[in-house]
């Protein structure tokens, strides 16, 4: 019957190419003419981030978490004598890199080597399809195992990612900062596909990157290593899960067991790690690969500021042990758990989706969309399927809300210390996610010209209903 078909909206029906968006170079190849964003913005931010990054795994460690004892140590020695002060030495850093870098060599043996189907990635503004082989769960859970074995041989101790943390963050800087100078001569002169090119500012493109798929190694693996999946997914995810299950490790080395706000910590975090790669194929199908270029923007963040920011607040409660009491712990651990599955669900929907063509069954009714035409950069017509249904039919972005949700759950247990050291995880996540909405829709509303209109209409929210 009529009922049981999928009501599918069409922007233009006459398919005029004038009210297609244009998904060309132009959109991944910014042009140099705000001074603020091309030049003051990035070197700013390149420059005050692993300051800040390092003073606060510093703090948390060395400080107590105090606000008061960190400002007092820049007041006392200055900027320039606390800074030096306070950074590690040569020979720690080099010790705790030999960690680093091994899970680094771990993780590139498993992409190619561990069981998994290939899978072809979206259509890129050249045309280019870029090819994944999705084994992230058995890379996840194999580093698990990799990691417990090695434990109990006496290779190196449980809680070693503990002891290690600060002088590993501090190792990761440097590395960060020569790595992605690479990936900007990669782009320049060898790049890997037509989604590449700079504007000639040096600091621009050094922050934004001139590679949109750079990869290597195509002699020994025929797809080759795809950087952006090694930094954000193999290493960066990867690593936050084993250091959340070392902190944990090191405080029952120390106190001979694990308090409950550290354990609803950890715990929520890995189910959401474990969702994410559950999910990492439908994760090569958003803004951080699709449309952010791999340079200094994401590529550090992955490669520094996930293993130590996006775990400072576990650190701090394995250093600084609290007590919630099993109503609190419990509350917060099941509120977690509860944001997790409704992202996965959001995110669920979205692959069920695309899997069918948009002919998935979604809350008991066919799939409504939008069918949005765009050109690429050679002239291609192309089609995409703006899902109407389900969360995304609540607000565009809905999947954000669930993500606050779970990460509040595991940031709180810190409050109870009567400090903000652990805590700021949560207030970024919601600037990161906010940031990240507005500029995906800038990039749709340019893709899909009259089509996105049309989608936002149907779904006028943005967020949050009737708020946001």
């Amino acid at each position: 019957s009529s009922a049981r078909q999928p009501v599918v909206a069409v922007a233009d029906a006459d398919d005029k190419t004038s009210k297609m968006g244009t998904w060309a170079k132009d959109n991944i190849k910014p042009k140099s003419s705000n001074l603020l964003m091309m030049y003051i913005g990035p070197l700013a931010i390149m420059v005050v981030l692993p300051v800040l990054n390092l003073s606060l795994v510093y703090t948390i460690l060395k400080l107590e978490g105090s606000g008061t004892k960190f400002l007092n140590k820049f007041r006392d020695e200055g900027v320039i004598g606390a800074i030096v002060s306070m950074h590690p030495s040569v020979s720690e850093m080099m010790h705790a890199m030999k960690y680093a870098l091994g899970f680094m060599a771990l993780q590139l043996v498993f992409m190619p080597l561990l069981p998994g189907k290939y899978y072809v990635g979206p259509v890129s503004p050249s045309g280019h399809r870029p090819t994944y082989k999705a084994n992230g769960v058995a890379a996840f859970l194999a580093t698990i195992v990799v990691w417990m074995v090695g434990s109990l041989l006496g290779l190196f101790k449980a809680g070693v990612l503990f002891e290690i943390a600060f002088p590993m963050c501090a190792g990761l800087n440097i590395f960060a900062i020569v790595f992605c100078l690479g990936l900007y001569l990669k782009g320049v002169y060898a790049p890997s596909t037509g989604d590449s090119g700079c504007t000639g500012n040096f600091v621009f493109d050094y922050w934004w990157g001139t590679e949109l798929y750079p990869r290597f190694g195509h002699w020994m693996w025929s797809i080759g290593w795809d950087i952006k999946q090694f930094t954000n997914c193999r290493f960066g995810m990867l690593i936050w899960g084993i250091m959340l299950l070392s902190y944990a490790a090191h405080q029952y080395e120390q106190l001979g067991y694990v308090t409950d706000a550290l354990l609803v910590s950890v715990f929520v975090q890995e189910v959401y790690i474990l969702k994410f790669f559950s999910w990492e194929m439908g994760y090569v199908n958003t803004m951080d690969i699709q449309h952010d270029r791999a340079g200094y923007y994401i590529c550090y963040g992955c490669l520094v500021f996930v293993p130590s920011f996006y775990t400072s607040h576990s650190l701090f409660l394995a250093a600084n042990p609290v007590t919630l009491g099993p109503i609190t712990a419990s509350a917060l651990a099941i509120s977690g758990v509860l944001g997790v599955w409704v992202n996965w669900d959001c995110d669920n929907q979205k692959v069920k989706f695309r899997e069918s063509g948009g002919k998935a069954t979604i809350w008991g009714s066919p799939a409504r969309m939008i069918r949005a035409k765009y050109i690429t950069s050679k002239g291609e017509a192309k089609e995409s399927l703006l899902l109407l249904s389900g969360w995304w039919g609540v607000s565009r972005h809905f999947h954000y809300v669930p993500e606050w949700m779970a990460a509040f759950s595991w940031t709180a247990p810190s409050l109870w210390t009567g400090t903000a050291a652990g805590f700021f995880y949560f207030p970024y996540l919601v600037w990161l996610l906010l940031d990240r909405a507005f500029r995906d829709e800038l990039r749709c509303k340019s893709k899909y010209g009259a089509s996105w209109a049309d989608y936002c209409k149907e779904v006028p929210y943005r967020i949050i209903p009737y708020v946001l």
